[in-house]
């Protein structure tokens, strides 16, 4: 479910009564979970968020993240834990074993089948059809994949374990599993009485021999064409247990400064961050000559021009709520700058200490601006986005068919505006149509009369201008359009293609917000644009879905943005001006209402 990139919908806290529903419904849903346990999976008074997100296939899924992890994900109103919560609670689903090779199958988007499972001593758990079970590889407890049973063990043991044996969900190195801290299975041995039950044969048998069987073991969901990535090759090396202990030894520096941040909570973090561009805008952006500086002018301009890539800055989240909080404790605590209230109401800062040790001792990061060039994912691996190519094509109409049949035609077609050109001035030099008093003009026959000639017409019309000949011509066909992606094959769809719809509608009485639609047309992702803008305008948004559209959402962002979203499109994303549909609604100088 999770093999493909799926669409984030909507990101909130959850609220009170929501915390104390989902903690019902996790203590039904796994009857095995202690008190304990289920308080420090769903904690009172740690913020835990709700994500609700969109599959690749259109599944409508919500998410609970706890500290950047996702916990469980619900699908059709039933919860399934994640490899994140499997990991700390292993023995919280039945399992079903298998081979390491056959996990690269899996992540690739393929179910288990029976012939991949390895029979334990102790048989296999008892499931029924549709029960919720976990995937473990050889060797290491720590389950790998989620999913449910495709028939019942009864059912396995008739067939001759042979067929689909689990419906696979969610897996390790998954699109679901890199929207958390990306942390690798821990190293959970087998009991000695289950590693013993294992054939010897079967243990020592060697990595081809394993990657053989293991082709045979699963069933593609993919088409021929996709591939795993190298990412995910690698992955499975480490799952045995030797290389996983040494893997752990060799990052456990980095792990632990990783730990330090996972121990702090969001308002620390965000405290954190808010020092940090105040310290990195003092030392880099500001200048004495610009002093009184607003400080509107100095958040705006230069704190957060100096948040990092893929971070976003809010007060709001922080334990200091306001910016005139903040700077007054940078001020009374830390001595760095000196506010004062120079027109009643609008705060200035008067005066920064440029010798303060804090600020001198303070290095720049090296990367600041996120937005330094088109950046189409925000996060690790980022790939600059090329605008597509797109060309008008044309498709050969019935009404027009007989017009092309000499040049081996047929309805359909495809062509570029110039193949038509060449192909119907052939059919005139063909049959001889040019008029001998005026080259500028073709006669009619039959066959010219029938396909580009109204009734009305028939009688008046007896030759027409090479223009109107080519142009009558190409209105008569079905008009096309061919998009190019970087490195993708072409895409050819009938009819035109739907421009970027920007518009402004009013909420409440005196409210505007700014609607924008079609991005998906043009491989741009919703959340990324809602995200660039919310960063540019200091605007809340917001992804809604369009009725009667599976695929497609709308990016709503307070204000008249259009000014704003024109530019991002036009200069970041290089969008061309005329597949943007709206920007003449902007209001004049760009700014806002």
């Amino acid at each position: 479910m999770f093999a493909k990139p799926f669409r984030v919908k909507s990101n909130t806290v959850i609220k009170g009564s929501d915390r104390r529903k989902l903690k019902a419904d996790i203590s039904a849903a796994f009857p095995s979970l202690s008190a304990d346990e289920l308080s420090e999976l769903v904690p009172n008074k740690e913020e835990l968020n709700v994500v609700k997100i969109y599959a690749h296939k259109g599944e409508a899924v919500t998410l609970y993240v706890l500290h950047k992890n996702p916990l469980f994900f619900e699908l059709e109103k039933r919860l399934y834990p994640t490899v994140y919560v499997l990991w700390r609670y292993p023995a919280l689903l039945p399992t079903v074993r298998t081979w390491p090779p056959v996990l690269q199958k899996l992540i690739g988007g393929a179910d288990l089948m029976l012939p991949g499972v390895v029979m334990p001593s102790t048989g296999l758990p008892d499931l029924k059809q549709g029960d919720c079970c976990a995937v473990t590889v050889v060797n290491n407890r720590a389950p790998v994949a989620v999913g449910t049973a495709a028939v019942s063990t009864a059912e396995m043991h008739s067939s001759g374990m042979k067929g689909r044996g689990v419906c696979v969900l969610h897996t390790y190195m998954d699109n679901l599993w890199a929207f958390g801290d990306k942390s690798s299975p821990p190293s959970l041995p087998e009991a000695e009485s289950e590693a013993e039950g294992f054939n010897g044969e079967e243990c020592e048998s060697d990595e081809e021999e394993e990657k053989d069987e293991a082709e045979k073991c699963v069933e593609e969901k993919l088409s021929p064409h996709e591939t795993v990535t190298d990412q995910v090759s690698s992955g499975i090396e480490e799952l045995s247990l030797g290389e996983q202990e040494e893997e752990n030894s060799e990052k456990g520096n980095e792990g632990e400064e990783e730990n330090q941040d996972d121990q702090k909570t969001p308002q620390e973090i965000m405290d954190a961050l808010l020092v940090q561009c105040f310290l990195h805008a003092l030392k880099s952006k500001v200048k004495k000559s610009e002093l009184p500086l607003l400080t509107s002018t100095f958040l705006r301009n230069h704190m957060f021009s100096c948040c990092p890539s893929g971070k976003q800055l809010d007060i709001k989240k922080s334990s200091y709520k306001k910016l005139s909080k903040f700077l007054q404790a940078m001020q009374q605590q830390h001595n760095l700058v000196r506010v004062k209230e120079l027109t009643r109401g609008v705060e200035s800062i008067v005066e920064v200490d440029w010798k303060n040790p804090e600020l001198r001792s303070f290095n720049v990061p090296e990367e600041t601006d996120s937005e330094a060039a088109p950046v189409q994912d925000g996060g690790e691996g980022e790939t600059l986005y090329h605008p597509p190519e797109i060309t008008t094509l044309y498709s050969v109409s019935a009404r027009v068919e007989a017009l092309f049949l000499d040049a081996n035609k047929r309805k359909g077609t495809i062509l570029q505006p110039a193949e038509v050109r060449n192909i119907v001035t052939e059919y005139v030099k063909k049959n001889e149509l040019v008029n001998e008093n005026n080259k500028n003009f073709v006669t009619i026959n039959p066959t010219l009369c029938d396909c580009l000639l109204e009734k009305s017409e028939y009688q008046e019309v007896e030759s027409l201008k090479w223009d109107d000949l080519f142009s009558r011509t190409l209105g008569r066909m079905q008009e096309c359009y061919q998009v190019v992606f970087p490195g993708q094959t072409p895409i050819i769809k009938k009819g035109h293609i739907e421009p970027i719809d920007i518009s402004v509608a009013s909420r409440g009485s005196n409210k505007k917000v700014t609607l924008i639609k079609n991005l998906e047309v043009y491989h741009l992702d919703p959340a990324v644009v809602a995200s660039a803008l919310q960063h540019r305008v200091q605007a809340s948004s917001v992804l809604q879905p369009i009725p009667g559209s599976k695929d497609k959402v709308l990016v709503q962002i307070q204000g008249n943005q259009i000014h704003q979203v024109g530019s991002l499109l036009l200069d970041h994303y290089q969008i061309p001006r005329k597949y943007i549909q709206g920007l003449d609604k902007a209001l004049k100088g760009g700014k806002k209402k």
